[in-house]
């Protein structure tokens, strides 16, 4: 239930995550794309406006160039009656006449179209007026349809008189533009007064990034250009310019954006920092937690694991010193002094087994503590290998195993713990015994390297897998070997090794392949 639980616990936070992640991605996507909209909105105005004001510009300076032409001449223009409109309208009620006359008049300057551009001469620019009258006659002077034209005085007249602005307008521009299409683009606009528009537009609107333009005629790439103008599909826009009376244009005015992705990336940096940041903490803190929880998992697998070990640890010797008590009690046996004093060392050895095992822990407890207390004097490391090989000896013997000794090193003498430094070879060497599945053969080297010694226990037994070897220092860590309990010992032994030597500024690795045994090699200074 606890497994599942865990289990359920880290797919509902993973899940968490990544969904978190998502949401990340698809805002910033989307907040992307927003901007990409509204930047194109904002270079399609400013394109626009400049295809105005370019149009505007050269109509404006075709306007000025033909009224000082006009005015230079100081001529009295031709006068052209072109039509006159007459209306009459009688009121039988007021008993009144009105009537109103238009003349539409145009006046020649004598300027054709050569003035501005040779090739095109057929047109002569003029320039129209009207004159407008409005007669009231009263109907008692005796006015009718046939009086009409003879000399009667109205009754009301109004004169009004002047050119007609629009009428010219219109006239000039169809000439002005029929004028311009003749014009070259180089003739028209100049690459200087391209930029300083967009230039100009585009700060108006916020877009402050490199940017590059260039003109086409009828597709085909054009003088008018910046140097570092480039077609890109996705970064450039489009838009015509200079269009004629029927409304085309054969030139295309192109700006493109080289840096537009990372313009439109740094609009979003900070508020991308600050998501990427909190996803972050996220990360940081989503690993925490899991780690936490695996550890959790991992110290309550090694808490049941080290119960069930010192649990059989303790059992064996509790039910051998039950046997022995109770056959001590058996009349037969208690007569029988040697049979006593033989299970009577026995209940010593259980009891002294016993007690080893709770030393081992209180040792490790006291080192994390820093509560054991280490005196290191100057040894002679072989003496020490000496002495811990003939605590283990009992067992070897028991065993029918062999201690091959190696020794190579020419300098030997070390400071260190003399007691602990041979509880630490006891360990390695018990386990080398534990761990040889058949007559344990053992070998020690020594060897000088450098100002250190290096002692090598080597064995033939089981050996073990890389993942153990990784961890075989961890305290309470055991690799399995099928059946739990198959081989004796709590985990402890490895770690009180791996602690002792790191105190006596050392090195303890482990050199494994399983099914071919163990090299445990312990490295440390020499006394200089």
């Amino acid at each position: 239930m606890n497994k599942l639980f865990f289990r359920i616990l880290v797919l509902l936070m993973s899940l968490s995550l990544i969904g978190i992640i998502l949401v990340q991605v698809f805002w910033f996507n989307s907040s992307f794309k927003n901007n990409e909209e509204q930047f194109k909105y904002h270079v399609t105005q400013v394109i626009g406006n400049v295809a105005d004001k370019l149009e505007q510009q050269e109509e404006y300076s075709f306007y000025d160039k033909y009224n000082r032409i006009k005015d230079s001449t100081g001529k009295i223009p031709k006068k052209e009656d072109l039509l006159e409109v007459l209306f009459v309208q009688r009121n039988t009620k007021t008993n009144k006449t009105i009537v109103y006359s238009n003349t539409l008049t145009s006046e020649d300057y004598d300027i054709n179209g050569s003035v501005f551009n040779k090739k095109f001469s057929s047109e002569r620019f003029k320039n129209f007026s009207s004159k407008r009258v409005t007669e009231v006659y009263d109907n008692n002077n005796g006015i009718d349809n046939n009086s009409l034209g003879q000399s009667i005085i109205p009754d009301l007249k109004i004169e009004k008189s002047g050119s007609l602005d629009i009428l010219n307008k219109v006239q000039q521009q169809i000439q002005y533009k029929d004028i311009a299409s003749l014009t070259p683009i180089e003739g028209r606009v100049t690459r200087d007064k391209i930029f300083k528009l967009l230039k100009k537009e585009l700060e108006e609107y916020g877009v402050k990034t490199k940017f590059e333009y260039g003109i086409y005629s009828s597709g085909v790439p054009t003088k008018i250009k910046s140097d570092g103008f480039h077609y890109d599909k996705e970064a450039t826009y489009n838009i015509p310019i200079f269009t004629d009376n029927e409304g085309n244009s054969r030139y295309q005015l192109s700006v493109t954006f080289p840096n537009k992705k990372k313009f439109l990336l740094s609009e979003l940096l900070s508020i991308t920092i600050l998501s990427i940041v909190f996803t972050l903490i996220i990360i940081v803190a989503y690993t925490s937690a899991l780690n936490q929880l695996l550890r959790q998992k991992h110290i309550s697998e090694i808490k049941t694991d080290f119960i069930n070990n010192m649990t059989h640890e303790f059992k064996t010797p509790i039910a051998t010193i039950n046997l022995a008590l109770d056959a001590i009690r058996n009349p037969r046996i208690i007569e029988d002094k040697e049979k006593v004093y033989r299970y009577l060392q026995m209940i010593r050895d259980e009891n002294k087994r016993m007690h080893a095992q709770v030393e081992n822990v209180l040792r490790i407890s006291k080192l994390e503590k820093r509560e054991l207390d280490i005196t290191k004097e100057p040894t002679v490391v072989t003496d020490v290998i000496d002495d811990a090989i003939e605590h283990v000896n009992l067992i070897l013997e028991d065993r029918k195993g062999t201690v091959v000794k190696h020794y190579n090193a020419a300098r030997t003498t070390s400071l260190i713990n003399e007691v602990h430094f041979t509880n630490v070879l006891v360990n390695i060497l018990e386990n080398a015994i534990k761990y040889s599945p058949d007559t344990p053969e053992i070998e020690i080297f020594t060897e000088n390297v450098k100002d250190m010694i290096l002692i090598k226990v080597k064995d033939h037994g089981l050996g073990m897998s890389k993942i153990a070897q990784k961890r075989v220092f961890e305290k309470f860590y055991r690799e399995h070997t099928g059946d739990l309990h198959n081989v004796k010992g709590h985990g402890l032994g490895l770690a009180y090794v791996k602690r002792i030597v790191e105190d006596h500024n050392g090195q303890v690795y482990v050199e494994s392949e399983k099914g071919k045994g163990s090299t445990f090699i312990i490295k440390i200074p020499l006394i200089n």
